[in-house]
Order: C-alpha cells, then sequence, then structure tokens
C-alpha cells in the first residue's frame, strides 16, 4: 500500500482527498494536517511515501514544512507533491528546488491525480501543464544569468549537506558526469520519464534508474525536480529545444 498525507489548512479539501485515496486500490491515507507543524511532526511519526502538501498554509509555509520534512527524513524520504491554486504562483519554482516531485492545480481531476501519486511514488516527476509553461518561460527569461552562475559555481560538495541545497546556492557541477550521465539528465531537464529516456538511449529502465541515481549522488541532488532545476541552470537545457538536442 502507498501511504499518502494529506496536507492543506481547509477542512473540505482535505476530506475530499481523503475519501478519493481512500477510495483507490493500494493506496491509503497516513494522517491529515492542517498546518505545515502538523505535516512535519506527521511525516516524521507516520513515514508517509507520499506527500500532498499545499503551498499556502497557516504558520510555517508549505516550502518550509517540505524542506523539513526531506532534510529530517529517517530512511528515504517522501515524495511531495505540491498542490496549488494559481499556475503562477511565486513560490513553485522556490519548492521545485528544494525537491518538491510535482506540482498540480487544487482543480486536477481525481483520476489524474491518483495517477501522478502513482507515477511519483515510482520516482517520476508530474507537472500541472500550465505550471510546467510558467517555469519553462522563467527560465527562459533567466537563462544568460544562470548560465553564467553555473559557469561559476563551485563543486557540489560546497552546495551543503547532500539533499539539502538552500536557495541561491549551487547545486552541483557537472564535470564529475560521465557522458551517459549528462545524457541521461538532459533528457530528465526535458521533463522525459524512465520509460522513454531508455527508449531513446537504447538501454533498459533499470540502466536508466542506476545512472540517474549515480549522478543525483555525484551533485547531491535529493530529488528528480532538482536534477531538473540543474540541467537548466547549468544551461544544458536551453527552453525551448526538441527533446533529445543539447543545450
Amino acid at each position: 500500500m502507498t501511504a499518502i498525507l494529506i496536507v492543506d489548512d481547509q477542512l473540505l479539501i482535505r476530506a475530499g482527498l481523503a475519501a478519493l485515496i481512500r477510495a483507490a486500490p493500494g493506496l491509503e491515507v497516513a494522517g491529515e494536517a492542517a498546518t505545515g507543524e502538523e505535516a512535519v511532526e506527521l511525516a516524521l511519526r507516520t513515514r508517509p511515501d507520499v506527500v500532498l502538501m499545499d503551498i499556502r498554509l497557516p504558520g510555517i509555509s508549505g516550502i518550509t514544512a517540505l524542506e523539513r520534512i526531506l532534510t529530517q527524513a529517517q530512511g528515504a524520504p517522501p515524495k511531495v507533491i505540491m498542490l496549488t491554486v494559481f499556475d503562477l504562483d511565486q513560490y513553485v519554482y522556490q519548492a521545485l528546488r528544494g525537491g518538491a516531485s510535482g506540482f498540480l492545480l487544487k482543480d486536477t481531476e481525481p483520476e489524474r491525480l491518483l495517477s501522478a501519486i502513482a507515477l511519483i511514488a515510482e520516482g517520476e516527476m508530474i507537472f500541472a501543464p500550465s505550471v510546467l509553461r510558467r517555469l519553462v518561460e522563467n527560465f527562459a527569461s533567466r537563462q544568460p544569468a544562470t548560465a553564467a552562475t553555473a559557469a561559476t559555481a563551485g563543486p557540489a560538495g560546497t552546495a551543503g549537506e547532500p539533499g539539502a541545497p538552500g536557495a541561491g546556492e549551487p547545486l552541483g557541477t557537472l564535470d564529475r558526469l560521465t557522458v551517459r550521465e549528462v545524457d541521461v539528465l538532459r533528457l530528465v531537464g526535458q521533463g522525459l520519464p524512465n520509460q522513454d529516456i531508455a527508449q531513446r538511449l537504447v538501454v533498459s529502465v533499470a540502466t536508466v534508474k542506476t545512472h540517474l541515481n549515480r549522478l543525483m549522488a555525484k551533485l547531491h541532488l535529493a530529488s528528480r525536480a532538482q536534477a531538473v532545476v540543474l540541467a537548466y541552470e547549468s544551461g544544458l537545457i536551453v527552453p525551448g529545444t526538441a527533446a533529445g538536442e543539447g543545450g
């Protein structure tokens, strides 16, 4: 069973999500939290597989709760899906950099939400199409500055403890990666799931996962989402290029 922790300050939304999850085969509700503080405490106590986290919460924000949950996790940290009302939410990029595994709008259809939970539990990433479009537009507007920053960034070890890079800190450099690991990072940055990456590189899905795990360890990345951020910030991906093309 995949255990889900639901975090939202609105009782009606929590109740609706809980009912949906309880009715879905293979899923169970690990707990419900109305604040970021409650979310951190419940995540430590119940150790869910996936957290559905509202970005805007009373007390500490959903982003702060996300960071605390990932850094304080005992064992494998949960995957965190951020829920937002607006695709222009100013905190989306910050949450992505903090290790969120996906972003969905609160009006997402139930079937898509359940599908997203299943995919993210397996290590994939999910974005609402409008959120992904806004993120790419944001990267496109700041690409020259981020590319210059990446070129002068220090070794990955300077980014702090593994799994907890702070805002504005370099996530790592690419010079320690193998050619194949760079290929995988580029395709992850373009939003491809492991199955599609395997087909493009003519390797098995297991091989893709091995390369991904190794590059994330080398670059001190806590999540696939941070790998996407690094692919853009390093200039490996140029917004607007087709999948499979270099940046």
